[in-house]
């Protein structure tokens, strides 16, 4: 039988996508819509795929009789609804197909899944006293946050690596994000600011096959592909070169669609649309973007065109808080590590100060977008690896706390192909 003390679920609330709209303003990445062999020397993982019963309104109570069986219920298979394979309406074409349907992809229902799972997996495997820890990276890392302060009765902790939580409404300058960045608009333009978007996010200090095959240090590499070219070379061509590294490093894409969707990010297109309005502008002067400033009208003109909704900027500080979040999570908040590298141009939307003994605040120096949840490899630098250890060490805490024992319920497992002394 398994010790109490290391039984223990946890909830990857995954790492899952963002956007916004008019000028293409930045996506959180999302999962890869293929799969990728191991890189780094990280054997792909194993695991079985299972499918979750789960209701589509978990806030409505239609009568007997009224509710249609087959649209009530979808098969969940990844964590977030209307990503991946959990389609509701049988199909994502009929999952996207309008307002209406949409109208269920939300956060609130995507939390509300998350508990409903939980208690269904810890009633079935008789583990109904075993804590639950959720991990979340970017937007996976601000619902772990939510879900610890909505549902704390169900998760006893959360680590919310890369989580801008306050990027919403007034409460960070809406110029922040690309003042940490390395608009013009059309097409072109918008390909290539996502382009260095991406590349600032990523900068990981090991190769990486997260968003796009890329090498180590690919800020570093775009630049050497710009300073590399001829004597000669126009400025678009070094541009082109530069970029070339985040679109083509493998060299193997022969056409670039610049309206393509590589990360299957189709799904927050809506959820910036509806709630999750993050407002976003450029400034002058501190910026290598011409200088914008966020236009509500603008953008709720561009989502009543594409959906026929309109944006509520204010629901989101409204459910889940935002302002004055060092008086509230002082009070009423506990158990949340949020991570920030600041290399990641969302750190400046996320909690980059301890607010209590137990809601404390990690920021790496050299980090990029959720590097501490990426897999560990021998490569990692010694402040990742000592990073990882203090979030091991805070979350066995908890634990100790939660089961009322002392010691440590964990110890450092060291990375494949490494040699432990």
């Amino acid at each position: 039988m398994m010790h109490p003390l290391r039984r223990f679920l946890l909830l990857l609330v995954g790492l899952l996508p963002a956007a916004a709209w008019s000028l293409a303003l930045p996506r959180f990445p999302g999962p890869q819509p293929r799969s990728r062999p191991g890189v780094n020397g990280v054997a792909d993982y194993e695991y079985e795929t299972r499918y979750f019963r789960q209701r589509l309104d978990h806030f409505s109570f239609p009568g007997v009789g009224d509710e249609d069986e087959a649209a009530a219920f979808f098969q969940q298979r990844y964590l977030h609804r209307y990503y991946g394979e959990s389609m509701p309406f049988g199909s994502k074409a009929e999952a996207y197909n309008d307002s209406k349907s949409l109208a269920y992809l939300t956060a609130e229902q995507a939390l509300a899944d998350f508990a409903v799972l939980l208690t269904d997996l810890k009633r079935n495997l008789s583990a109904e006293g075993s804590p639950v820890v959720l991990f979340g990276g970017s937007y996976g890392g601000m619902l772990a946050a939510w879900m610890r302060l909505k549902y704390p009765h169900i998760a006893i902790g959360a680590l919310a690596s890369s989580a801008p939580i306050l990027q919403f409404e007034d409460i960070v300058p809406s110029t922040i994000f690309y003042d940490l960045d390395l608009k013009t608009s059309g097409d072109l333009s918008d390909w290539l600011s996502s382009a260095y978007s991406y590349l600032a996010m990523v900068d990981y200090p090991i190769p990486s096959e997260f968003l796009m095959p890329l090498p180590a240090n690919p800020i570093k590499e775009v630049c050497r592909n710009i300073d590399s070219q001829p004597e000669g070379t126009s400025t678009l061509e070094r541009i082109y070169a530069g970029v070339n590294v985040y679109y083509n490093y493998t060299g193997t894409v022969g056409c670039f669609d610049l309206n393509d969707d590589p990360h299957g990010m189709g799904g927050w297109d809506w959820q910036a649309c509806t709630e999750m309005v993050m407002p976003m502008s450029y400034s002058e002067g501190r910026s290598m973007y011409p200088p914008y400033k966020f236009d509500y009208a603008s953008y709720a003109e561009d989502c009543i065109k594409s959906y026929g909704v309109r944006p509520r900027p204010r629901w989101i500080t409204t459910e889940f808080g935002g302002h004055n979040i060092t008086k509230v999570l002082e009070r009423f908040g506990s158990n949340i590590i949020f991570f920030n590298g600041l290399l990641d141009p969302w750190s400046g939307g996320g909690v980059l100060k301890n607010i209590s003994e137990s809601v404390i605040a990690i920021v790496a120096p050299l980090g990029a977008h959720h590097i501490d949840l990426r897999p560990a490899t021998p490569d990692d630098p010694d402040w990742l690896v000592a990073l990882r250890e203090s979030e091991l060490k805070i979350i066995s805490g908890w634990l100790s706390d939660y089961y009322g024992a002392g010691g440590a319920l964990f110890q450092p497992v060291a990375a494949k192909g490494s040699s432990s002394s």
